[in-house]
């Protein structure tokens, strides 16, 4: 940044040049260095060239050059450079950058290469950097291969700016192998090198190798980290371990002057490894100091609102986006369409998609899977039928959004005939999730067995998901011998996967097969597996809250059980038995009813029944599946205290009113 001096030099002289005062030359030159404004440029220019002939003065001539280039104008700079009669090295070199930063490369290279020809200028170890750099930039791989070899004779392939270029052009065009090279032959780095190498390895999905560089400049006494190096790695990190994701924190909170670009480096390594919250709370910090977001910000925040259900934070970043004229934008659309929808406002999600001037095959799957979630199958058929109908073609994501839009409202012939059509109309070979959605379709319509049939079948092989739908059918429709050869391939496949474990007891609690139940809990415990906690968040006054089954941690914990043992008279006066096969333990009936009442998502609504106003829609989301008697006993409570109740269990939405679910029932 330059000094309030010389700003202030700069401005007096444009006043003393307006006043038509004399200016020393001095100063005249000084504001040539200064000026970023090209109409005032082109005065100064023309009260140099009128105390001086540029065409026999270098100095004055590639000041004004540069200054042309800083304004975007590099034909005013070439102007200049062919009236100059001294052309060295130093002018091609400022003319030659000149074209590369105003993304004109291919002008540089032609200027390169006439150099010598025509010329008879040699290029030094400043003219390679940009001649590589613009081959970069034009993708032009032969003409860096030539300069690689150009620079390698001179000696020159060890100066760190030219192996800087080099590793860029060569990761650039996806030659990795050759721009790690490039890398290990230099006998010197700085932080360019290493951002550099491992941008080439992320862009080219080759995120280990990435990641390796990652930890070994982390571990070694090499440049700190900057935000350069933040978002080169960024593409690496989208599949990371929780443990690199810890390292990538550690590396970010060492950064010093963090910019946008560190914040939404880190907030989407967040978003994109199922981490919202961490998304989220980076989000209100970065925003405490006073970052303002972008649309790759908002991009990664909003769907992590959707993930938590954070309604109150997604409506304050809808407002912010309408402040900002951000739309239309396709990534923000579809991302706010997005978050409505696994907020449970299935309106709110329309009305964006209906305000689109443009939509493209994601928006399509995402409101069709957004109908599916909501128990509407009928319409997300409706849509995914307008979606052909306007000439979008249905990809691989579009088919399995309305596959699973027919298995969450079992309209088993409407799947057929998509699966049918995927392979026979748009020649789609069907992938692991196509296959999945038909075993659940299946298994959620009672044919257990011929679900299975259809896994013995299958061209490849049947993964996690697949044994997982299965299992879960069984455990629907108490269908044991087949649950037992699922959970028996799921132990194989996933030995540590606590929910599988759960559903095999849940089939043998259902028959009663007591001793079962408890052969399967010692083989949990034998292997160290624990079940994963169930847990229910809600959100009140834009603050959200997190209850865990028998949870009395809440400061208001006596008036929750309270209000649940006020509704559980209620609900036994309207009929409500307790369907104590969900407890999972061979206790007495009373025990087994206390259990259920103490399930996260009872907690969760009471909470918000007396937190909330009588009128106010109750959204909850659910780490787990919901089970039978929380689904009856939520029905009920609808009824009961006439409040809409919304619930996001891992599978998909329920919406209770008046006593009936959205899902028929069918889940």
């Amino acid at each position: 940044m330059k000094s309030p001096l010389r700003r202030i030099s700069f401005n007096v002289v444009l006043r003393l040049f307006a006043s038509g005062r004399e200016i020393s030359d001095e100063a005249l030159l000084r504001s040539v260095d200064q000026c970023r404004s090209l109409s005032a440029l082109q005065k100064l220019h023309f009260e140099v060239a009128s105390r001086r002939p540029l065409a026999s003065d270098p100095a004055a001539a590639i000041k004004l050059m540069r200054a042309y280039a800083l304004c975007g104008d590099p034909v005013g700079a070439r102007r200049l450079f062919d009236e100059s009669s001294e052309r060295n090295v130093v002018f091609f070199n400022v003319m030659i950058r000149s074209y590369v930063a105003n993304g004109r490369s291919h002008d540089a290279l032609f200027l390169f290469s006439d150099m010598v020809r025509l010329y008879g200028v040699r290029p030094d170890n400043y003219t390679y950097p940009c001649a590589l750099k613009a081959c970069s930039s034009s993708e032009n791989l032969a003409g860096g291969i030539q300069i690689h070899g150009s620079v390698t004779k001179l000696g020159l392939d060890s100066n760190l700016f030219v192996g800087n270029a080099l590793i860029t052009m060569y990761a650039r065009s996806g030659n990795c192998l050759d721009a790690r090279s490039v890398f290990d032959e230099m006998p010197h780095r700085d932080i360019v090198s290493w951002n550099a190498i491992i941008a080439g390895y992320s862009q080219s999905g080759l995120a280990e190798k990435a990641m390796e560089l990652f930890r070994e400049i982390r571990q070694s006494r090499r440049p700190r980290f900057d935000a350069g190096t933040m978002a080169s790695i960024l593409p690496a990190m989208s599949n990371a371990k929780q443990a690199d994701i810890e390292l990538t924190r550690a590396v970010f909170d060492e950064i010093r002057g963090r910019n946008l670009i560190s914040w939404n480096a880190m907030i989407a390594v967040y978003a994109n490894n199922s981490l919202p919250s961490e998304a989220l709370n980076l989000f209100i910090k970065m925003e405490k100091e006073e970052i303002e977001p972008d649309v790759v910000t908002l991009a990664s925040v909003l769907p992590a609102c959707g993930d938590l259900s954070a309604l109150s934070l997604g409506k304050k970043l809808h407002e912010h986006i309408n402040k900002k004229q951000m739309l239309p934008n396709l990534i923000l659309e579809n991302a706010l369409m997005d978050m409505y929808a696994n907020c449970g406002c299935l309106p709110e999600a329309k009305e964006v998609f209906s305000n689109m001037k443009g939509r493209d095959v994601v928006s399509w799957t995402a409101i069709i899977s957004a109908y599916g979630m909501h128990g509407r199958g009928r319409e997300a058929i409706s849509l995914f039928e307008q979606m052909k109908d306007s000439g979008i073609k249905p990809d691989h994501i579009a088919f399995v959004s309305v596959l699973s839009a027919c298995s969450y409202s079992g309209l088993l012939d409407d799947g057929n005939h998509y699966f049918d059509m995927m392979k026979e109309r748009y020649q789609l070979v069907p992938r692991l999730e196509h296959y999945a959605c038909m075993v659940d379709l299946l298994g959620r319509s009672g044919q257990v067995e011929k679900a299975y049939d259809f896994v013995k079948k299958m061209p490849v092989e049947p993964n996690e998901r697949i044994w997982g739908a299965l299992l879960g059918a069984c455990r629907v429709h108490s269908n044991m011998s087949v649950g037992l050869i699922s959970a028996d391939h799921l132990f194989r496949l996933v030995p540590k996967q606590s929910g599988y474990y759960v559903l095999l007891s849940n089939i043998y609690a259902r028959a009663g097969r007591w001793k079962d139940v408890s052969v399967v809990r010692s083989l949990m415990a034998s292997k160290g597996i624990k079940k994963s906690p169930g847990c229910s968040i809600v959100e009140i006054g834009g603050k959200v809250y997190n209850f865990y089954i028998g949870d009395r941690s809440h400061p208001r914990t006596k008036e929750i059980y309270a209000e649940l043992e006020a509704l559980l008279g209620k609900m036994k006066e309207a009929g409500y038995r307790a369907e104590t096969d969900a407890a999972l333990h061979d206790v007495e009936e009373e025990d087994k009813e206390g259990h259920l009442l103490a399930h996260s998502e009872k907690l969760a609504i009471a909470f918000a029944l007396i937190s909330s106003g009588e009128k106010t829609q109750i959204r909850i989301t659910m780490n787990l599946r919901m089970c039978g008697d929380c689904h009856r006993a939520a029905k009920l409570i609808s009824e009961i205290r006439g409040r809409e109740i919304v619930i996001k269990d891992c599978n998909r939405f329920h919406r209770f009113e008046g006593g009936v679910c959205s899902c028929g029932d069918y889940w």
